[in-house]
């Protein structure tokens, strides 16, 4: 707790950007210990979903704790510290789908498949934004492509027709964590048209926005929605 007061004292008033993520280290670790303290008090079939939430939120926190001090120290937007995060938290919101349509035939094909292309949306988007930015549009395409097929699944390919033949609360679960796909996940394709010379397909947009700032408020709003969707549903199911 000492730590944590001290790294807040650091913050100087007027940056909200390191504000934003010493906000989000508290958020997601104040939820990562919710979700792991209520593994034990969760039925034996809903325990592994719940603790994925909990793993999901507590290395966001740790992520976040060092690219708070990063921003601090440089000023600078820490990119590659936040693709680490998403490339181990991102897969697992992905395992989540498998785990709550398992018990009516998800399969681990299915979620390998889901890892896979949340692993290519993450890394060509990284390509794109950091190391090819001259062409960051096709890099973009590729990310987009692989983000549209992770919605194609979750709304209406094998993960949807999986919850649909399960019960009334998985079937409502998914649909909640589809909404998070679809329109929480966005958020980081705008950071990317934002944030790289391509723009939209070449065209410059000219947005004055603190990319940082919109994306620690949308990882703290997926990541701990995400868990508590599945920590409801947990409740349903008992």
């Amino acid at each position: 707790m000492n730590l944590l007061l001290d790294a807040f004292k650091a913050i100087p008033q007027d940056n909200y950007v390191a504000f934003t993520f010493f906000v989000g280290t508290m958020a997601m670790m104040a939820a990562a210990a919710f979700f792991f303290m209520e593994v034990n008090n969760t039925s034996k079939e809903w325990r592994t979903s719940v603790l994925v939430s909990g793993l999901i939120t507590f290395i966001a926190a740790v992520h976040y704790y060092y690219m708070r001090g990063y921003n601090l120290e440089t000023g600078e937007s820490p990119v590659f510290f936040r693709y680490v995060d998403w490339l181990l938290t991102v897969p697992l919101m992905c395992v989540e789908f498998y785990l709550i349509t398992k018990k009516v035939g998800g399969t681990s094909s299915l979620m390998w498949k889901l890892i896979f292309f949340s692993v290519i949306m993450l890394v060509t988007g990284y390509l794109g934004e950091t190391i090819y930015r001259d062409q960051s549009v096709l890099w973009g395409v590729l990310s987009g492509l692989a983000y549209f097929y992770i919605v194609y699944l979750v709304w209406f390919g094998d993960v949807a027709k999986l919850a649909q033949s399960a019960s009334p609360a998985v079937a409502a679960a998914n649909r909640s964590l589809g909404w998070f796909v679809l329109v929480g996940w966005a958020i980081y394709p705008l950071g990317y048209i934002v944030g790289t010379p391509g723009g939209l397909f070449g065209m410059q947009i000219p947005l004055n926005l603190n990319m940082d700032i919109i994306y620690n408020i949308g990882d703290a709003v997926n990541k701990i929605g995400f868990g508590l969707v599945i920590y409801a549903l947990s409740r349903k199911e008992a």
